[in-house]
């Protein structure tokens, strides 16, 4: 038998138009929940810096437009599937979600306020970063997780800011670069893009290093199914994550 239509569930996903992962990544996530499906709006992103011009990619005006475009859909959540509140401070990402629900009547959530939930139900304390972008991204990165008291023992970035890029980094290569980060002894360790091939590795990373690795695109789906009131630990082979409630 089908899934009857009413018991659908629909996951809204806001993505950054250059990104090529983390759509066919949501899918295989879900793959083994057929009530649910993720659907998809873009705005434009093409790099990420510290300039004004690629600040002003995150206007929110540009981002409320694709939420309302999702809202046709009717969709049971909205989420930035994106990690900018990472660089420009988690209020963005708070005040973004606010303005989302009040011009849609739908719940919203971001990437990296999943992560900070994330890491507080798992009282981390320090926290290690893998992640594709510029010096100065990441030390603004790491200087916002600082202000929420957790200090980071070790971090990996890549040093590009072309978008696109990101996607051309393999699964090895961030393997390897985990492994990197596991060995300054962090509590957990986060993967922080959604364009970057991560959460296809993280169960069998975890296994090997004992430690949780949180990928991007991972807590969006994590939170997007809370708010859509599916239960996550259905999500398996992705992940400890989806076993934290």
């Amino acid at each position: 038998m089908g899934i009857d239509p009413r018991d659908r569930k629909f996951l809204g996903m806001l993505t950054p138009s250059s990104n090529t992962v983390l759509e066919p990544v949501t899918t295989a996530m879900l793959a083994g929940l057929p009530e649910v499906t993720a659907h998809f709006a873009r705005f434009p992103v093409t790099e990420i810096a510290l300039t004004q011009s690629a600040l002003g990619q995150f206007d929110d005006s540009h981002i409320l437009r694709a939420a309302e475009l999702l809202a046709h859909a009717k969709v049971n959540v909205i989420a930035w599937n994106g990690t900018s509140s990472g660089w420009l401070g988690f209020e963005a990402d708070e005040r973004l979600c606010r303005r989302i629900t009040a011009a849609t009547g739908i719940p919203a959530t971001t990437s990296m306020l999943a992560l900070n939930e994330l890491l507080s139900l798992l009282g981390a304390r320090t926290l290690g970063f893998v992640t594709p972008y510029l010096d100065d991204v990441q030390s603004r990165i790491l200087a916002n997780y600082a202000g929420l008291g957790l200090h980071c023992p070790a971090e990996r970035h890549l040093g590009l800011q072309d978008n696109f890029s990101f996607s051309e980094v393999t699964e090895d290569h961030i393997a390897a670069m985990t492994r990197e980060v596991a060995a300054g002894g962090p509590d957990a360790i986060a993967i922080v893009c959604t364009n970057m091939r991560g959460a296809p590795v993280v169960a069998a990373l975890e296994a090997e290093l004992g430690l949780p690795v949180l990928d991007s695109i991972a807590t969006t789906v994590w939170k997007s199914l809370i708010l859509a009131g599916v239960d996550p630990t259905r999500v398996l082979g992705w992940g400890r994550l989806f076993a934290v409630k």
